[in-house]
């Protein structure tokens, strides 16, 4: 039922919470996931980091002003959608992840498909880089806007492409690498790698998540390369496993590289039907807090590119107030959405 739950805590990284919990729960039971379950559960991950990331960059582009490659990045991501549900039988909500393995495997007929979609992205990736980063406009209106220094980045604890944009070279599959992270010698990405040198501003955010999707689509590449044979669940029967688990006494913590940054998923046992504690922290949690060096200085109309550029998951701050002595306004989202379009057009002339 938890499994449950915590692939609800957000329907665009619904991979990536229950990854996390069901590692605290193996930490905390010592149970050991079979080594072609590992080489599985990363290329559900993967798939889903390229999904958010593109999901990300439309975004991006609608508060710029650029629908219509809004709607080109949407339409791209179809294919990894088309992909994950072909895998999973869903295309949100996976239900891949269990305590001990995964639910399904990838077979040998499966496996050619899922390379044509790779190949697809690899074709792909320098057009995206084209719009993104050589367009003069998108440019004007993302470098040296919502600037993150490496030092504020360290300080409040930013994760994710947030962090590695400022130069921050951490990532939890690079520094505890788990699954089968551990034999793919992943490495954090950050922005000097295609620009020279790190601003930390939008722009750098952009090239991180662009340099991330070709990194997935070459970890997935590798997975399905070298995955062993044998069996996805370390107990096949569901039964005998739930009444272990419910003897089960002792505390693990599960850790994951999602999309926006690092899960973190703790779970206590005590010999009960439910866990004691289970605490689950979401990478946004942290890098809220970058917002306020991000936007000091920075013009009202840049607000929305620059809080979208940390791929934000919030559902209830849909309004700030702008106070100016006595007198105050209340810019809803969509009034900031307006302004940050008009900012782009202004600079089009």
């Amino acid at each position: 039922q938890i499994i449950y739950l915590a692939e609800r805590i957000c329907g665009i990284c619904s991979a990536s919470h229950p990854f996390a919990f069901c590692m605290a729960v193996e930490n905390a039971t010592d149970i050991s996931v079979p080594d072609r379950a590992e080489y599985l559960r990363v290329i559900v991950a993967e798939l889903e980091r390229i999904h958010s990331h593109l999901l990300w960059a439309g975004v991006a582009a609608h508060e710029l002003g650029f629908d219509s490659v809004l709607y080109l990045t949407w339409r791209v991501r179809e294919k990894v959608m088309d992909i994950l549900e072909y895998l999973t039988g869903n295309r949100v909500n996976y239900a891949m992840y269990m305590i001990g393995g995964i639910r399904r495997d990838i077979t040998d007929e499966q496996i050619p498909k899922v390379k044509k979609a790779l190949n697809y992205y690899k074709g792909l990736l320098e057009k995206l880089g084209n719009i993104f980063l050589k367009d003069p406009t998108i440019r004007m209106r993302t470098r040296n806007v919502g600037v993150l220094t490496k030092e504020d980045a360290l300080k409040l604890c930013a994760v994710g492409p947030t962090a590695r944009a400022s130069g921050v070279k951490k990532d939890v599959r690079q520094d505890y690498p788990y699954a089968a992270y551990a034999d793919l010698d992943v490495k954090a990405i950050t922005p000097d790698i295609l620009a020279g040198k790190v601003v930390g501003d939008v722009y750098d955010r952009i090239i991180v998540r662009l340099l991330e999707i070709k990194q997935s689509v070459e970890i997935i590449e590798e997975c399905l390369k070298n995955m062993p044979s044998g069996e996805i669940m370390s107990e096949p029967k569901i039964p005998k496993l739930l009444i272990n688990l419910k003897k089960a006494v002792g505390e693990g913590i599960g850790r994951h590289e999602a999309p926006r940054g690092e899960v973190f998923h703790y779970v206590k046992l005590d010999g009960k039907e439910t866990p004691y504690t289970w605490k689950a922290r979401a990478p946004t949690y942290n890098n809220l807090l970058a917002w306020i060096p991000m936007l000091v200085g920075e013009q009202i109309a840049d607000i929305p590119i620059v809080a979208a550029s940390t791929d934000p998951c919030i559902a209830c701050t849909d309004r700030v107030a702008v106070i100016r002595g006595n007198k105050k306004n209340i810019l809803t989202k969509e009034i900031l959405h307006k302004m940050c379009v008009e900012k782009t057009r202004r600079l089009m002339k």
